[in-house]
Parts: C-alpha cells; sequence; structure tokens
C-alpha cells in the first residue's frame, strides 16, 4: 500500500470538519438505521466500490434531471427544494452524520421520493458521477474557515471545482450562497478557474436571493449577527446541446 492510499484503498485525502457532535437522539438513531440505506444513490465509498464504477443517474431517478447539494447541513433547503421540484432528482452530500440524521426526520414528514443521500465527502461521489451528469448543484453557507491559514480548506478550491466542473453539464448552474466576504471573493477567484462564468450584470444580482430560495438555519443566524448574505450564480464553461 502507497503512502498516498489508504487502507480501503482510496486516496488520502485531508478531511476538515466534523463527522459526528453531540449524543444523537433515539429517534435520530432510527432514522439512520433504518431510513438512510433506502435513501442511497448506489455505492460510493471506497470499500463498497473500489473499482469506483461509475453510477447510473437515470436509472436512480428515472431519467429525471440530476441536482447536487454540497454539505446540506440540517436539510431545510435540500428538503424544499425535493418538495418544489418532484421532476428532478436530487442527492445531497453531508459528512456530518448528525445533520444526516436531522435531514432524515424530516424526508419521512415531507413525503419526497425524488432525493437521495451521501453521508460522506462529495469527493467520493464526484468519484463515481459520470461526466457532464448534473443540470445544477448549490453550496449554501459552507464552513468559512476565517483564517488564512485554512483558507485551503474551504470548497471553493481547485481540488474540489475541478472535479464538479466535470461532473456538470455545459451551461448547468452552480449556486453559491454565504455571508463571509472572504469566502465571496475566494469564491469568486477560484470558481471561473475551474470552468464557470459569473452571471451577474447589477447588484441586485448578488445582493437578492434566487426566486425559488429556501432560506436555512445558517442562513437567519447570519441575518441575526447583522452579516450579510451574498447569493453567486455561475453557468459551467460550454455550448448546451438540445434534444
Amino acid at each position: 500500500m502507497t503512502q498516498d492510499r489508504h487502507p480501503s484503498g482510496a486516496p488520502w485525502r485531508n478531511f476538515y470538519g466534523r463527522f459526528k457532535g453531540k449524543t444523537i437522539r433515539a429517534s435520530q438513531k432510527d432514522y439512520l438505521d433504518n431510513d438512510l440505506d433506502n435513501l442511497s444513490p448506489g455505492p460510493v465509498g471506497w470499500d463498497v466500490n473500489p473499482d469506483r464504477t461509475p453510477l447510473d443517474p437515470d436509472a436512480i431517478f428515472d431519467g429525471k434531471p440530476l441536482w447536487l447539494e454540497i454539505g446540506f447541513g440540517g436539510g431545510e433547503h435540500l428538503i424544499g427544494m425535493a418538495q418544489a421540484n418532484r421532476d428532478v432528482g436530487i442527492i445531497g452530500c453531508e459528512p456530518f452524520i448528525n445533520g444526516v440524521a436531522m435531514l432524515l426526520g424530516k424526508v419521512r414528514q415531507a413525503d419526497v421520493d425524488n432525493l437521495r443521500v451521501h453521508p460522506g465527502d462529495v469527493r467520493d461521489l464526484f468519484d463515481v458521477l459520470p461526466d457532464a451528469c448534473l443540470d445544477k448543484a448549490f453550496l449554501n453557507y459552507p464552513d468559512p474557515w476565517p483564517k488564512a491559514r485554512h483558507h485551503r480548506r474551504r470548497f471553493v478550491t481547485q481540488e474540489h471545482l475541478q472535479p464538479l466542473a466535470r461532473c456538470m453539464k455545459p451551461g448547468a448552474e452552480f449556486r453559491v450562497a454565504t455571508d463571509i466576504p472572504d469566502y465571496v471573493r475566494q469564491t469568486l477567484e477560484q470558481v471561473p478557474q475551474a470552468g464557470f462564468t459569473w452571471t451577474a450584470e447589477r447588484p441586485a444580482d448578488w445582493r437578492d436571493p434566487w426566486d425559488d430560495w429556501i432560506s436555512t438555519r445558517y442562513e437567519q443566524k447570519a441575518i441575526r449577527e447583522d452579516r450579510t448574505p451574498h447569493y453567486l450564480t455561475f453557468l459551467r464553461d460550454g455550448e448546451t446541446t438540445t434534444g
């Protein structure tokens, strides 16, 4: 086993953040034990898919357009989007198991069948998504890693953005919501380098939320603490195709 490989065969990837927080309640454990497997998009982890065989999104969602939410937190936005867009399939990716448990409770109440969950690192999901399969992707209030020496830990680095770009169709939309000005700066620097174009033409295009925006607990906290949300929209470069 080489030093750049995990014993499972996975490449060594530094992960910064939490996988688990305070004790999970009995009801949440029930969700994880009984609901999570049924919402799997398929074999994603290296332990269950060491050959990195691509998933078949058309089979998962019966040919519906595919959306991705990267780090869904407590799942408010993910659930709301699934309810409002039943003609699409949405995969939510979140490594923090407490957030996954919160989402599963919402799924039971919402009665949605167009949603799948990967409880882990989104880079493992990128490994097994086919080229140009995503029609839309969301990054809402990601961990800001405010210290300058930690900026390389942010999602908006080429380590994450290049695989995302590979998975997105030409013309596909990538949305980023954040209340951290320096995260806006890094996003506007890094995302275009990965093959995206920022669509803003006037201040309202980043000051006002999207028409179908569903606010999250993180946004509400930011507003209470007098931080200003920013809503950035990018399109994947390349010509769109029809038919």
